[in-house]
């Protein structure tokens, strides 16, 4: 009698959507359950989000390979959180510099004012710094230059959180903060960098005055794409002397739709017609 071989695992009819992002989507399931390779991934991408937080960074080793990047200054301050444990209970001391940081930074705020400020974080995830700011700052800090801006050194910050940003900028007497701050972890995620960036920092400042853009990263936003759009808002903020809520990424250009449609279609493969969208020549949606 032949033997037949039992299939198991149920593939998801979505199946083909996995290569085109490294969600959680499309598991499939095994009986009433997800198979066990699901499960061992989903417990992979969660002790890599817990490694994130927990991880310290190497502050010297960043501020060294920053320099060498960028040709800025350093300097390496802590925010009034002793440790990590204390910085993750108590998210207000991450938010201020401790006293000999902030007594450090005043010591060299005779040498303002300047323009912009730029301030590099571990924030929850110290793996985001470690594998974007290089990158994302060898990208952008020519570019500034080059438009004429003047740049504090750039403060590495020790256990600090995105407020602390307005106390740095304050004290160095410049005109705008941009903090560049590893974000909360996500599953697959772990490694997403956040910028920040208020006009007129000052202690105290809340969050509807900032602008923010997320998960920078080589899985995520590309770092030429975060530095044009960051680019855009810096100049925008300094001509309507404003950040916030009232300051929009509004840009409109004709190129700048052409090439967020080309990005579109070569990702998804997606064409328009006059039936909806086509998946691959396919019909899925109608109107």
């Amino acid at each position: 009698m032949m033997k037949v071989e039992k299939q198991i695992i149920s593939e998801s009819p979505w199946q083909s959507l996995k290569q085109y992002t490294q969600a959680s989507v499309a598991l499939g399931r095994c009986g009433c359950s997800i198979p066990t390779r699901e499960l061992l991934s989903f417990k992979l991408a969660h002790a890599k989000a817990i490694d994130a937080v927990r991880s310290p960074l190497d502050y010297g080793k960043v501020a060294s390979h920053i320099r060498q990047a960028t040709g800025l200054e350093t300097l390496h301050v802590s925010s009034a959180a002793e440790d990590r444990q204390q910085y993750l209970q108590r998210p207000d001391l991450g938010r201020t510099l401790s006293f000999d940081s902030a007594h450090q930074l005043s010591r060299i705020s005779g040498n303002g004012p300047y323009d912009i400020a730029l301030v590099v974080a571990d924030g929850l995830s110290s793996k985001a710094i470690e594998n974007n700011i290089i990158p994302m700052l060898t990208d952008f800090v020519p570019q500034l230059k080059a438009k004429g801006f003047s740049m504090a050194p750039v403060t590495v910050v020790e256990q600090g959180r995105v407020a602390i940003a307005d106390q740095i900028g304050e004290i160095l007497n410049a005109l705008m903060s941009i903090i560049f701050i590893g974000e909360r972890p996500g599953l697959k995620s772990p490694d997403g960098l956040g910028i920040y960036l208020t006009y007129n920092p000052r202690s105290g400042t809340t969050d509807e005055r900032r602008n923010c853009i997320s998960n920078v990263r080589k899985n995520g936003l590309a770092y030429q794409v975060a530095c044009s759009k960051l680019l855009y808002l810096i100049e925008e903020s300094f001509r309507r002397k404003l950040s916030g809520v009232e300051l929009k990424d509004e840009q409109t250009s004709l190129e700048h739709v052409c090439q967020s449609v080309t990005l579109l279609t070569s990702s998804l493969q997606l064409d328009c017609c006059s039936e909806g969208l086509l998946w691959k020549g396919k019909p899925r949606f109608k109107k």
